[in-house]
């Protein structure tokens, strides 16, 4: 193996570092079906060698991150050296929780933007945990791989088509894991329909449906620090679906999208934009920046995707108008359908009841398709929390395939296809809902690949 070069890497990373976030302010050009040529081989199906401790570094513990680092040090077979954020309050919380936990205190970077450079340049970190706003996910990404570490970013992957080519040619150049780490494929609800599609419950898939729907304008009353201080501003920067992973990555699963199927095309449209402006008007004075933001988001965003096999998705994006949460969580097949928010059943053969009426009660469906995971894990999941057991229980799934040597359950090419959906469908907004094609991220490897299987624990 070549001897890492610290002085050699802290150059390199600042070239890419400055590369991508220029290039991540590009506009988006139309898809091509022209495969850029690869740099390496795939890495679907990646296997690195077992590591008996995992060693981890983080990047960013404001909010996400900081539950990050709680629920990582209640799993077992880590350890957490090096901890990096920009605003030392947050730094020191962390590090002060796992000292008063009787671990050891991490070391701490911190100082600029650019001090997470300076924790990848040491040689005691195998993976990095990357939960910083939007446009640092690539960047990061990218520079973690060039040091000879796994990326583990959080939702988005990345913002632009060319950063996510970036992301995907660097894991491809050095061999390295880059999971982008949804969360809301570890839910309990979603591993349980995994499993009934896996056993062929709802027949042949033909449509599924996700969402974001989550009221969030309360965010914008963060201004200085917390998510709310640079997302809000998305809202004035793209009009298209600015967050599709959550709903998405469950769906992508079920219907085996990068592994026997995958996005081909989709059309897009939003409402108009309204509420983030009025809202502004009402809770802050006129001179406010937040009121000097001009809101071109549509609130309600409808994306359409169309599958090389021939499904549908639907996608929606709203986080502005008044109404209950709801990820939709909907997959139709030849005999029947599932759909989350509430949880609800119809089939035509081996159901409760006619499929002309919903079966609401799942305790019965929890007993006999509950994930195994969730059987064996759910308990210590929901004990550790994270968004009801999922946020603890992807971790701990991530750490269980580092250390025995297995495949993760998402990779580099999930996380480019699930987060590119942005993009793309603000590129069909701004020409009157034309299609537009989703890039093959895989280079064609998604016809041969396995389906995710139904693992145990």
């Amino acid at each position: 193996m070549k001897k890492f070069n610290r002085r050699d890497f802290l150059k390199a990373a600042s070239a890419t570092a400055a590369a991508s976030v220029v290039v991540g302010c590009a506009q988006t050009n139309a898809s091509s079906p022209q495969l850029p040529p690869a740099q390496g081989q795939s890495v679907i199906g990646l296997v690195v060698p077992k590591m008996q401790v995992v060693r981890v570094g983080f990047i960013g513990v404001g909010q996400r991150g900081y539950g990050h680092v709680k629920r990582m040090s209640h799993i077992e077979g880590t350890k957490i050296v090096a901890i990096c954020d920009t605003h030392d309050e947050v730094l020191e919380r962390s590090a002060q929780y796992l000292v008063e936990k009787g671990l050891e205190k991490p070391a701490l970077y911190s100082g600029s933007e650019r001090a997470y450079q300076q924790m990848l340049a040491r040689d005691d970190i195998d993976i990095v945990i990357i939960s910083t706003p939007w446009a640092w996910h690539a960047p990061m990404a990218i520079d973690t791989m060039n040091s000879a570490k796994h990326a583990f970013v959080e939702v988005p992957l990345a913002l632009t088509v060319e950063e996510m080519w970036q992301i995907v040619d660097t894991a491809e150049r050095t061999q390295k894991n880059c999971m982008m780490m949804e969360n809301v494929n570890y839910g309990r609800d979603e591993l349980m329909v995994l499993n009934m599609v896996r056993q062929g419950l709802f027949g042949e898939l033909l449509h599924g449906e996700a969402a974001y729907i989550h009221e969030l304008r309360w965010q914008m009353k963060e201004i200085e620090h917390k998510t709310g201080s640079w997302r809000t501003e998305w809202h004035a920067k793209r009009d298209g679906n600015l967050y599709p992973t959550h709903g998405l990555g469950p769906v992508s699963q079920y219907m085996n999208i990068n592994r026997g199927d995958r996005f081909d095309y989709l059309t897009s449209m939003s409402s108009p934009a309204l509420g983030r402006s009025a809202y502004a008007k009402r809770e802050f004075a006129a001179d406010h920046p937040r009121n000097q933001l001009d809101y071109i988001a549509g609130d309600m965003n409808t994306t359409i995707i169309k599958t090389v096999q021939g499904r549908s998705i639907m996608v929606q994006h709203d986080t502005t108008t008044p109404r209950p949460y709801s990820r939709h969580n909907l997959i139709q097949g030849t005999n029947g359908v599932f759909a989350g928010f509430p949880n609800r059943i119809a089939l035509e053969n081996n159901g409760s009841k006619s499929f002309h009426e919903w079966d609401h009660d799942m305790q019965a469906w929890y007993d006999k398709y509950d994930h195994p995971l969730w059987v064996k894990m759910g308990e210590e999941a929901q004990r550790n929390g994270g968004h009801g057991g999922m946020d603890f229980l992807m971790f701990w799934r991530m750490i269980y395939c580092l250390r025995n040597g297995e495949p993760l359950d998402q990779d580099v090419y999930d996380g480019a296809a699930w987060s590119v959906i942005s993009p793309l469908s603000a590129q069909s907004v701004a020409n009157r809902s034309s299609s537009v094609d989703v890039p093959d991220f895989t280079r064609g490897a998604w016809k041969n690949a396995k389906p995710l299987g139904i693992v145990g624990a």
